[in-house]
């Protein structure tokens, strides 16, 4: 395997050693913008005056004219003053582009017109009607190639200084793969950077390669390897924003021989949307590399519960929560409600919506209510629910942290089971239309509070729907997003950026995964296929080994995995054994033949056996009781006894969803 240290340091600003005279173009450089852009106005008008001398001589064949100074003066400014006029001078001319040219064209057309009417209304003067054509052609060709040549002066000169700053290994050399639209904006975008140095192209188009775009030879992509070798690669630039996540992870396999930095353009719909300008890169998404298959949504199933509508959200500020609202928003309800307990959480995505709102026309007339709420207050939410009169709602406040909830039993099973009891009954009496709890697998054979608690939530539910004739009750279930609050991700990322070694606890624990915004957005839509009861499963695609996921984490960083056969990687794994209620598998199902396909192809629904809503009832009424004696015995064995497989854990576990 071929391997390549990344080191990447802060470019020092642009200084001038003392040990020489400055030179013309670096004494103009250093002058104050208003001093350079005064030279520049100064210099393009006295061309003006010669550009106009010269058209005379032209047109009269001889350099002697009786037009007088002040009229010549009085014509070369006309030129000047337009440019300005238009902000010509605005600019920079390292900045200098070509559309500009195309906007002082325009200009010089409707200037010749000024001209041809001044001198048919001047017959004192005998300038030639031909002599402004002469005249504005010739100035045109000075503005353009004086601002070419300057942009190219400055573009060597700051060639020089990234070659100085590579040399002292302060600058990347970088190669991009995709040599389309993409890949030429992002090489203009970078070429007055001092932290990238862009040495070539790589694409896959076989009529592209061994060409040049903008100075920049095209490789196959087979031979990155070697162009890697011969030019020093730092790292190599995804610019594919119009490929599917299967051709880009097609691609990032053909690196895996290479250990070296990844950076990809965002997608074609990101860039539409305005999240990011093209020449913003971020770090592979990782769910590029894992073998996940997504499709695309049901519109009628997303807009059902919501389009029209007034929908709540419980937990609004949590990472579901948050990105449910998102979702809904753009599926147009009629107002949104944010319940939310934490004020910081609620106050930001409030904000966030709001300045969604104000970019978006279309999505201003949607009221956007935020209320600091808990769950487990039955009367605040059955006021909310009526005086908003709320069609649905999206229950997605909990307690999901395991070893916190762990060691605080009672305020989990209060907040997450009676918290779902309180929730469900204040929208049943107040005549909700559809209610979506929000699960998880962590529910099913639980060796945690945590997930006992949520499946406590999902039986609340299933006995709640039996009761309801006017609420639609139903439950989601999935695995761990990536992403969430207690993901594993940004810890691994942690561990990578700081040099640490990678801590996982088995090699052989495997764990489901799947984005925010797809889990949301199957949430949504199997809330809208529901009839009442259901325990909807989300298809979470292949397990993944934690193990495997680490791997290519370190290697889209830029380095090797350090192991006996390659002690001289930068990133070692550590296992540091299976912490206590800790699984090796997560599960989806309770049963082995409870589940059966939906209309959708990423949604199932599980068959499962539920308990009398009065038995649940009364173990909620006594937590009060049991909470004051603190009394975790009795807890624990409601738990054996209506939680299908919970084990009770012996330690308090440290694993997080």
């Amino acid at each position: 395997m071929f391997s390549k240290s990344v080191t990447k340091n802060v470019c020092p600003p642009l200084k001038h050693k003392n040990t020489r005279p400055l030179s013309i173009t670096e004494y103009l450089l250093s002058l104050p913008r208003g001093l350079k852009r005064t030279v520049m106005f100064s210099a393009d008008f006295a061309m003006s005056c010669v550009c106009l001398f010269l058209a005379l001589s032209l047109r009269y064949g001889n350099i002697a004219h009786h037009i007088s100074p002040a009229i010549l003066f009085f014509y070369a400014a006309i030129p000047i003053i337009g440019l300005y006029t238009i902000g010509f001078y605005k600019g920079v001319a390292r900045g200098f582009l070509d559309n500009v040219m195309g906007t002082v064209a325009q200009l010089f057309f409707v200037l010749i017109i000024i001209f041809e009417i001044i001198i048919y209304l001047n017959p004192l003067e005998s300038i030639p009607r031909s002599v402004p054509i002469i005249f504005l052609f010739l100035y045109f060709i000075w503005l353009w190639n004086s601002r070419l040549i300057i942009r190219e002066l400055l573009m060597r000169r700051w060639g020089q200084h990234r070659a100085h700053l590579r040399n002292e290994g302060s600058c990347d050399n970088i190669v991009i793969y995709g040599a389309g639209d993409a890949g030429r904006n992002l090489l203009k975008g970078l070429r007055n950077s001092h932290n990238y140095n862009v040495v070539a192209y790589v694409d896959d188009d076989h009529q592209l390669i061994g060409g040049y775009l903008l100075d920049k030879k095209i490789y196959a992509a087979h031979e990155l390897e070697f162009v890697i070798r011969k030019y020093d690669v730092a790292q190599v630039f995804l610019a594919l924003p119009s490929v599917n996540r299967t051709q880009k992870r097609k691609i990032i396999e053909k690196l895996s021989g290479i250990s070296i930095k990844i950076q990809d353009l965002p997608s074609l719909k990101e860039l539409a949307d305005g999240k990011v300008t093209v020449s913003s890169m971020r770090k592979v998404d990782i769910l590029d590399v894992l073998d996940r298959q997504t499709v695309e949504p049901n519109m009628h199933l997303l807009q059902k519960n919501i389009s029209g509508k007034c929908v709540l959200v419980t937990g609004a500020g949590g990472s579901i929560g948050s990105e449910l609202c998102r979702q809904v928003i753009k599926n147009q309800p009629k107002c949104l409600v944010l319940y939310e307990s934490s004020e910081y959480a609620l106050y930001s995505i409030h904000q966030e919506l709001i300045a969604f709102q104000s970019k978006h026309n279309s999505y201003q007339t949607i009221d956007i209510i935020a209320v600091i709420g808990n769950v487990t207050n039955e009367d605040n939410l059955y006021r909310i629910l009526t005086q908003h009169q709320i069609k649905t709602v999206y229950h997605a406040a909990a307690y999901k942290h395991v070893p916190l909830v762990e060691h605080n039993p009672f305020e989990g099973v209060i907040n997450n089971t009676k918290g779902t009891y309180h929730c469900a009954r204040a929208a049943i009496e107040a005549n909700v239309e559809t209610f979506v709890l929000i699960s998880t697998d962590k529910a099913v054979r639980p060796t945690n509070v945590m997930g006992a608690t949520k499946r406590l939530a999902e039986l609340v539910c299933q006995g709640l729907s039996k009761t309801s004739n006017s609420t639609c009750i139903s439950m989601v279930r999935f695995g761990n997003v990536l992403g969430s609050s207690g993901s594993v991700i940004p810890v691994f990322t942690k561990q990578i950026e700081e040099g640490k070694s990678i801590t996982v606890t088995h090699p052989n624990v495997t764990r489901y995964f799947m984005t925010i915004p797809e889990a949301s957005n199957l949430v949504i839509q199997a809330g809208a296929m529901a009839t009442g009861g259901e325990v909807f499963v989300l298809d979470m695609g292949e397990p993944v080994k934690i193990v495997d996921l680490a791997r290519r984490m370190i290697h889209l960083s830029g380095h090797e995995t350090k192991t006996a056969e390659n002690p001289d990687g930068d990133i070692e794994i550590v296992f540091t054994g299976l912490r206590p209620g800790e699984k090796l598998y997560e599960e989806l199902i309770i049963g082995d033949d409870n589940v059966e396909g939906t209309d959708h192809p990423l949604i199932m629904q599980a068959m499962e056996h539920s308990f009398p809503l009065n038995d649940i009832e009364n173990i909620l009424f006594e937590l009060t009781e049991k909470q004051k004696q603190h009394d975790v015995n009795w807890l624990k064995a409601q738990f054996r006894q209506f939680v299908d497989g919970y084990q009770e854990c012996s330690q308090e576990s440290s694993e997080s969803v």
